[in-house]
């Protein structure tokens, strides 16, 4: 076999009494994308961490082309060929996107930023990175979430690798991002560039991976080439378990006659055209429909986030005005939102777990504008009790739990609130599949208990597997609406593309 072009031996990563990493090992060759599994918390994330130069080992060793090697920052690492590339971005919004592409490095010309071959330089790393309709001189913020994604793989490749880290960085993109992504990715393998690829969608790593390494609880489980395991003995690689069906029963039974939302022509800047539909108790609705055409939108609306939407919005069979997520989430609706971007929509990171968990209720734990120490403290635990947080306390900032841990945290502080209706926004972007069970579970349970939820996901399998009916957008219209059995990949995908169903291969996803 090959020899290693990137080794590590024996490392080992504790934060205060928790321990990371138990004596890793990792073997990363030329022209080969190599595919890193596990769940969140399996100790991946400070693999790559120790790898990038953002911490430094307790123990162990890491050889780089036969030489031994140590890097004390990021940089150190990118001067050595390691970039990584985050699903947390890390652009500057007010910037355009030349400007954050080489935000640490510009060419220059005289001592100043040579802006014309900056622009120049930034189109060819967009190009490279498969999003050659990204204009340079665009702002960020004006970039939904999928192109900025596609932002941060060309600011990394503009810094010329040879090993590439992808770290969720396809999570938010959509799948026609993906598709780009993965021939990029071949490409990129194919000129004999080492990649490292961690993806919890199974379907992905299939699609790209040559090997295969499995981490659980920091400790390497086992490494294998691509195609020689079922996705059924990955996961139980991955979990430590015998894994079961994802995705609870849908069960048998009849709704109440009365919706608890009915939404009639509501429409907003030409985002959303005329949305019509009504949610009953126990129901789980599912958004689906490619990437953008309204669904974000159409959940921000209802929760009265958006200005200037017409429409009209009824709440047990009497209109209300929902003005502001305040109104939204007030005892007369009981509404609650969980948005698609954890870390910057749903948490405050430097704060702790407890601070987390109690914002969306405090109304609920105080007296007299002073909190109730103790009925806080009952509400944090039986939150961390019921959704399984895995923390080292609750006193610890949010920021340092796993990803899965900080999703199940932001769904946990207003569950508090005790919702009668509940917003999703992709809500398992970027969480390992033993997490997602337990998401989906409780959104099943939730809806036994009588809430009614609206469940936006990117994720086919997840529409399929969680919602009973389907509302399919496409250019800020209701395309489709999909029931039971209708819920099909196929029908998904000719819907989201607007095209009759039964023209699109349930195979292949390509029109017939």
């Amino acid at each position: 076999m090959e020899t290693a072009f990137f080794r590590m031996s024996g490392v080992s990563k504790s934060y205060g009494g928790a321990l990371a990493l138990e004596r890793a090992d990792l073997a990363v060759r030329r022209g080969r994308i190599h595919a890193i599994l596990g769940e969140n918390g399996a100790g991946k994330s400070t693999l790559l961490k120790v790898m990038s130069g953002v911490v430094q080992p307790d123990a162990g060793t890491m050889h780089l082309d036969g030489r031994e090697v140590a890097f004390a920052s990021p940089a150190d690492a990118n001067a050595a060929g390691i970039v990584c590339v985050y699903q947390e971005l890390s652009l500057v919004p007010d910037l355009s996107v030349a400007d954050n592409i080489f935000a640490s490095n510009p060419p220059t010309r005289f001592g100043m930023i040579d802006r014309r071959a900056q622009r120049r330089q930034a189109a060819a790393a967009l190009a490279r990175a498969g999003a050659p309709d990204i204009d340079p001189l665009a702002k960020v913020r004006d970039l939904p979430l999928s192109r900025q994604q596609m932002v941060e793989l060309a600011k990394g490749l503009a810094r010329e690798p040879r090993i590439l880290i992808l770290d969720e960085a396809t999570s938010a993109l959509t799948a026609a991002d993906v598709a780009r992504v993965i021939d990029v990715l071949r490409r990129l393998r194919d000129e004999g560039l080492a990649i490292l690829f961690i993806s919890h969608r199974m379907h992905e790593v299939k699609a790209l991976a040559d090997e295969c390494t499995v981490y659980r609880n920091g400790r390497h489980v086992t490494s294998f080439a691509a195609g020689t395991r079922s996705d059924t003995e990955v996961i139980e690689m991955m979990i430590g378990r015998t894994y079961q069906h994802a995705f609870p029963a849908k069960p048998a039974r009849r709704l109440p006659a009365e919706p608890v939302l009915a939404c009639r022509d509501l429409a907003w800047n030409d985002v959303l055209r005329g949305i019509s539909f009504a949610l009953k108790p126990g129901e789980i609705l599912g958004l689906g429909g490619l990437d953008g055409q309204g669904q974000r939108e159409l959940l921000l609306a209802l929760f009265g986030v958006l200005r200037g939407c017409a429409g009209h919005i009824d709440i047990d069979g009497k209109a209300v005005s929902i003005a502001s997520p305040a109104a939204a989430r007030g005892a007369r609706i009981g509404m609650a939102l969980i948005p698609e971007d954890r870390k910057t929509e749903g948490l405050m990171l430097p704060m702790s777990v407890r601070e987390n968990l109690s914002f969306a209720a405090l109304d609920r734990m105080s007296a007299a504008g002073v909190i109730d120490r103790g009925r806080q403290q009952s509400c944090v635990d039986r939150m961390m009790e019921l959704l399984a947080i895995k923390s080292a306390g609750v006193d610890v900032p949010v920021g340092s739990l796993s990803g899965g841990n900080q999703q199940k945290v932001v769904i946990a502080k207003w569950l508090i609130r005790q919702p009668r209706i509940l917003l999703l926004s992709d809500p398992t972007r970027g969480i390992d599949v033993g997490t997602k069970q337990e998401i989906y579970q409780l959104l099943r349970r939730l809806a036994d208990e009588g809430a009614a939820i609206v469940f936006h996901s990117t994720d086919y399998d997840e529409l399929i597997g969680c919602c009973d009916r389907v509302l399919v957008l496409y250019e800020g219209r209701i395309k489709r609406e999909l029931v039971g059995k209708e819920i099909t990949e196929q029908n998904l995908i000719a819907s989201a593309l607007d095209l009759p169903v039964g023209q699109v291969s349930p195979s292949t996803g390509v029109a017939t």
